[in-house]
């Protein structure tokens, strides 16, 4: 139950607000004047403050403001003799729940506390979940030792505390949203919107629309006003992956949100100002764009005022085995399986591998070997064959590469995934039968 501190200087009126309010089942405390009601907030941490406004020594009015600074989750609600319309106002700018007249308005005590209540509760949860974001985004939250790694995110917390244009770039899979996260929840506009879209999932005509918006009637199907992705994100940041997707004619209208903080939404003849931070994501090599005549050589240069590139996962293969076993570890989780170790052949196998989709590619595929495993342990025979097939074939030059057992399992290996695990079908085609095709599968581990 929420715990109340009435602040009243006349003993009478705190006897009774705290019998009514104990019938209600609230913890109460009590102080006669300021400074004995900034101890009680110390102390005992209320979650509501009903407060008289003439005070021996202050007025609650501005008493609001100190217990706003100290226990900004506190909600306040001021009880005066004699209302006046100023003292309402500035209570309320003050930060003050509400401001009630003593008599009057005694029956909407009990009610207007459970809202304050209520309200001081969610304050804390709402607390308690932006921390929670903070630290999910955090930089510390993206994992890796690797030196190309630690480069990224030392520039990146760099540009974080600045409001310039960041363009991020690496391959497909490196991390590029992630980073942007980072960037914007480790900048001033933290508790501001981050609105991501991707410049290579709409048509021309539809990434207009989602980005700027349209009046009414400017397209057919247009029935209503529609607010834009720039205008979600306004005071806050938004992220333009796939920006070499864009259309050259899009190019422009972007170009001047960067100039002048403007742009004209569809239909509309004035133009809408937004204050936004840009953050552009590419895969591809815009300066290649650029000579090609698909990119707009003015915009490159405003979106790269600040460039990091992301590695591939291949340059740091050191962080393979940590980013395993943190996949490993979530999708246990989820799944409620246990797992105890990760084999050495399974993590070999894995730092072997070129991982052309880089980390979103490893994280699917230790996703896949979570369901398949057995036993809590994750080896080799629980990856998906390709990868297995290119572990033994990287073998090849050595000593057991040339064991006929070797050449057998990657052979029968090969036709599982030809006839895509059918074992029946592997068993004719290799002209065995299918009890001796289930023991090799176990011996080899297949």
């Amino acid at each position: 139950m929420s715990k109340i501190l009435i602040v009243d200087d006349e003993i009478q009126i705190r006897s009774l607000l705290v019998r009514m309010l104990e019938l209600e089942g609230y913890e109460v405390c009590q102080a006669g004047d300021c400074k004995a009601a900034v101890k009680q907030l110390e102390v005992q941490s209320p979650d509501v403050v009903l407060c008289d406004v003439f005070l021996p020594d202050g007025n609650g009015v501005d008493l609001v403001l100190n217990i706003k600074k100290q226990a900004p989750n506190v909600e306040v609600i001021l009880l005066t003799a004699h209302g006046n319309i100023p003292d309402g106002v500035q209570a309320i700018k003050n930060g003050a729940f509400d401001y009630i007249t003593k008599g009057d308005d005694n029956n909407k005590i009990i009610p207007l506390i459970s809202r304050a209540a209520e309200k001081a509760r969610m304050n804390v949860r709402l607390e308690k979940l932006e921390k929670k974001v903070g630290q999910m985004y955090s930089f510390d939250s993206i994992l890796g030792e690797s030196k190309v790694l630690k480069e990224a995110i030392s520039l990146a917390q760099k540009v974080s505390v600045t409001d310039v244009p960041v363009l991020l770039t690496g391959e497909t899979g490196t991390g590029k949203e992630v980073f942007a996260q980072a960037i914007h929840y480790n900048s001033k506009r933290s508790k501001q919107n981050f609105v991501a879209v991707n410049c290579s999932s709409f048509s021309k005509e539809l990434l207009e629309s989602e980005m700027f918006g349209h009046k009414a009637g400017s397209f057919t199907g247009a029935l209503k006003d529609k607010k834009g992705l720039f205008e979600e994100a306004h005071n806050g940041t938004i992220f333009l992956d796939e920006i070499g997707e864009m259309a050259f004619e899009l190019q422009a209208k972007l170009l001047r949100i960067l100039e002048t903080g403007e742009y004209i939404k569809i239909g509309d003849t004035k133009p809408t100002r937004v204050n936004v931070r840009i953050i552009a994501a590419t895969n591809r090599n815009l300066q290649e764009e650029i000579k090609e005549g698909c990119f707009r050589e003015d915009l490159f240069y405003r979106l790269s005022v600040f460039q990091v590139h992301l590695p591939a996962l291949r340059e740091r293969a050191g962080d393979i085995s940590i980013l395993a076993a943190a996949f490993a570890k979530s999708f246990s989780e989820k799944l409620s399986y246990s797992i105890s170790e990760m084999t050495p052949a399974f993590l070999e196998a894995l730092e072997k591998q070129s991982w052309k989709g880089n980390i979103r590619e490893l994280r699917n595929v230790i996703e896949r070997s979570l369901i398949v495993c057995e036993g809590g342990r994750l080896d080799i025979c629980d990856l998906p064959l390709e990868i297995q097939n290119t572990h033994y074939e990287c073998s090849d030059d050595s000593a057991e590469g040339f064991e006929l057992a070797a050449m057998e399992r990657r052979h029968i290996a090969r036709v599982l995934e030809y006839t895509k695990g059918n074992k029946t079908e592997t068993a004719r085609l290799l002209k065995i039968g299918l009890t001796t095709l289930y023991r090799k599968i176990e011996e080899y581990k297949i």
